[in-house]
């Protein structure tokens, strides 16, 4: 059985929407057991991350980057980095704001960097953009990209942005899978 936390900071619910459908991707491989980790709860999950598989990231893009809640979480993380608690385990992330772009790239790439520097092996988003079903709309393969209402905030993420993120969950799976054969 492969475990995967998905630990997300979501300001107005709408990353949570992305993580959920992360998580029913992972759910959707054989032998996958994901759960979910809002940054609020952490010090209720030290040991779940610690015993995971792989962990996803998800943070909305405020002010280009991480939003201060899962800053936060990345600077309480300083015990397992020291002790190496997550080294080798698989890595993914995922990001939302309310605008195609948002520096969203930056997320991730925060996300990913945070991700090596605690030695973890960080896997991609490989869904082609410009598809029938509008998977990857945003054309990121550093991690998922998603966009809530520009508009209208209340907006949750679009139907293509969430099997995006499905898609996001059942490549993380099937590489932990692969990952736990090798290892």
């Amino acid at each position: 059985m492969s475990r995967i936390s998905i630990v997300f900071h979501s300001g107005f619910g709408h990353t949570k929407v992305v993580a959920d459908h992360v998580k029913v991707g992972a759910e959707s491989v054989p032998g996958t057991q994901a759960q979910l980790v809002p940054v609020e709860a952490i010090d209720a999950h030290w040991a779940d991350l610690e015993a995971a598989d792989a962990i996803v990231f998800g943070s909305p893009t405020y002010m280009g980057n991480v939003s201060g809640p899962f800053k936060t979480f990345m600077d309480a993380s300083s015990k397992p980095w020291l002790e190496q608690k997550w080294k080798d385990k698989l890595a993914a992330g995922f990001t939302i704001s309310g605008s195609p772009s948002g520096d969203k790239l930056n997320t991730l790439q925060s996300l990913m960097i945070f991700a090596m520097q605690h030695g973890m092996v960080w896997v991609g988003n490989a869904e082609m953009p410009y598809n029938e079903e509008g998977i990857n709309r945003l054309g990121s393969f550093t991690g998922l990209m998603a966009q809530a209402g520009q508009v209208a905030p209340e907006v949750e993420p679009n139907a293509a942005d969430r099997k995006s993120a499905e898609r996001l969950g059942q490549r993380i799976a099937a590489a932990t899978a692969r990952w736990a054969r090798v290892s």
